[in-house]
């Protein structure tokens, strides 16, 4: 081979290896940050400086919720080398197996990297933080995370604040990498709905440390840095005084109360009975609270004003007045007579017959299974099920059969039987009014929860219209700025309807089954119901607002398994109407102490709930 070629394959071999390395080396320097972390990693610590969550106030501007310090242990796996590990293991009172079940479990976790922190240990103790602190330069890799968590000022609301806890996988791949292994997200109630809002936003410190683990300054003087960003603070719809006394009137019984202000939709008041302490929600020991309330038969986690139905009994007959009248087969005039019941529904002893204003007052069943008849048999119609569809959207625009879109995580949605549900029963075509009946006195299939009985009962305040009930009023001091809560939701029946119906109401309360209600110098206009419970005792049920010119306050009140409305749900509803109007509930205190002391459960309160 001539010489000149062998220079030039020489020549070129040498070229084709210096470009090989070339391009390796810039792969390195410029592609792949590997090496710069690993560098970086023995002298800085990336740390997340946490924000303070978003304070909690009540519409009077009463402080609900607040942060207090806690201390997480992190880690940073590359960093960790030549560790005592029994030193490290004394000191936060841990065995060496659980020393190792823990950096596995740590390996195995969504995000998991060796050069990125990550949480070892959660919430040490005052004294574990303290011992930990002085031994810091034993432990390279090691540090301490400050973070906040939840204080409640008040042991009541748990369902409405909510509470925090770790974040899953799933919330840290939802995320877009904002959140990583050990860090807290809301869980439920506002703490979940107005996550985003309440949970600022995380700031960065870089730290110089040096082979020992010891801090030596900021790294470039904090030119990196960045802020952390508070939580927004929020207010709540929730009138503290009237929440805590509603919980005290539910305390041994089972049950829901939900107070709406018609005007706004502005929740007033949202309890679930029992319920527990949301304080038992933080700290280390709050899996273990958790499960407590999870194993509990009576359900104390479970949000029943937003999420149980119920059959509403007699309460349906006020949106079936308006109804009827709307598909004119009633009016205030029209007549029926009760013999005790109508065909297989049966009904109390009282005077009749009885014409609209009257019937309501003395919750005729006999009269309104009547009505329901005329409504379902309207001769306007073609088919039974086409007026029953028109019964079924008239129904719905009262809010009932949906979810309403309260800002409560866990709503429900009732149930209001379509026509497509009695063909699947009955087969099409072949059922009537007669075969439906129990609708007519709020029976049968009916489920509809409190807080749609509440919405229902301020559309009826308002003469027409309901505004989506919610709870948070204001964010930042701001108007809660969700659309949602400033249009007004008109129901298909028109206002020329609505007097007679609330003279009946008040009817109810000022000589009726409600008497026990009454307040002197307060126009309250209400409903008693008593619902049949096919698992045992009866539901008590009421609903009602006030006063009757220019309402305040709606309410609806169940008691599950305690008889007829007027026993418990209309005098509990009548202390709360009290309370909100006049500031106190003190001038029947017999009634009072009558409800505050009703134990229908027959149990004694655990130390998780209330």
């Amino acid at each position: 081979m001539d010489s000149s070629v062998k220079r030039t394959i020489l020549f070129l071999i040498f070229c084709a290896v210096g470009i090989v390395f070339i391009v390796r080396l810039v792969f390195l320097q410029l592609l792949d940050d590997s090496y710069l972390r690993s560098a970086q990693n023995n002298v800085l610590q990336e740390q997340t400086i946490y924000p303070a969550r978003g304070l909690v106030y009540d519409r009077n501007k009463e402080l609900l919720v607040y942060n207090d310090a806690i201390y997480d242990l992190t880690v940073i796996p590359e960093q960790v080398k030549n560790l005592d590990t029994a030193v490290f293991c004394k000191v936060l009172g841990i065995t060496k197996d659980d020393f190792i079940y823990k950096f596995e479990k740590l390996k195995r976790s969504k995000g998991y990297a060796p050069f990125r922190p990550s949480l070892f240990e959660k919430q040490l103790t005052i004294p574990m933080y303290a011992a930990f602190q002085e031994r810091l330069f034993d432990f390279p890799g090691f540090f301490v995370e400050v973070r906040t968590d939840r204080k409640y000022k008040h042991s009541n609301a748990a369902h409405i604040m909510g509470y925090i806890g770790e974040v899953t996988d799933k919330d840290i791949d939802r995320s877009n990498g904002y959140y990583r292994l050990g860090d807290y997200i809301g869980i439920s109630g506002i703490e979940r709905t107005y996550e985003k809002e309440l949970r600022g936003v995380n700031g960065v410190k870089y730290i110089l440390v040096d082979s020992k683990n010891r801090t030596q300054g900021r790294y470039k003087e904090g030119q990196f840095d960045t802020a952390a960003i508070a939580g927004k603070n929020i207010t709540l719809s929730l009138d503290q005084v009237l929440q805590d006394l509603g919980e005290q009137l539910m305390k041994n019984k089972m049950g829901s109360i939900v107070a709406i202000e018609p005007e706004t939709g502005e929740l007033l008041a949202l309890v679930s009975s029992p319920t527990y302490d949301p304080n038992l929600f933080i700290g280390r020991d709050r899996g273990n609270h958790y499960m407590e309330l999870l194993r509990d038969p009576d359900k104390p986690l479970f949000n029943r004003p937003v999420a149980a139905p119920y059959p509403p009994g007699s309460i349906f007959k006020v949106l079936e007045s308006l109804v009827g009248q709307q598909e004119k087969v009633l009016n205030p005039a029209t007549s029926y007579g009760c013999h005790q019941g109508y065909l297989f529904v049966g009904c109390h002893a009282h005077s009749s017959p009885n014409q609209l204003r009257g019937a309501i007052a003395i919750s005729c069943n006999g009269y309104f299974c009547q009505v329901y008849r005329s409504i379902v048999n309207n001769p306007r119609y073609n088919r039974v099920e086409d007026a029953y569809n028109s019964f079924y959207n008239h129904m719905a625009s009262f809010g009932l059969g949906k979810k309403l879109g309260v800002d409560l995580y866990g709503e429900g949605a009732g149930f209001l039987p379509p026509t497509s549900y009695y063909d699947k029963v009955y087969g099409r075509y072949r059922w009537q009014a007669l075969t439906t009946l129990s609708l007519g006195i709020g029976q049968g299939e009916l489920g509809i929860t409190p807080l749609q009985m509440a919405n229902a009962t301020a559309s009826v305040a308002n003469r027409g219209y309901y505004i989506t009930p919610h709870i948070v009023k204001a964010i930042d001091g701001k108007p809660n700025p969700n659309p949602d809560y400033n249009i007004k939701h008109w129901s298909t029946v028109d206002t020329s309807y609505f007097p007679i119906v609330i003279e009946g109401m008040q009817d109810v309360v000022e000589r009726g089954t409600a008497y026990i209600a009454r307040i002197p110098g307060i126009e309250i206009c209400g409903k008693t119901g008593t619902a049949q419970n096919p698992h045992g005792k009866d539901h008590s049920i009421f609903f009602a607002f006030a006063p009757k010119v220019h309402p305040k306050i709606a309410i609806a009140v169940v008691v599950e398994n305690a008889g007829f409305g007027a026993t418990w749900a209309a005098p509990i509803a009548s202390i709360l109407l009290e309370q909100y109007l006049t500031g106190k509930h003190d001038t029947r205190p017999a009634l009072v102490e009558r409800m505050l002391n009703g134990n229908l459960t027959h149990r004694n309160d655990s130390v998780a709930t209330k």
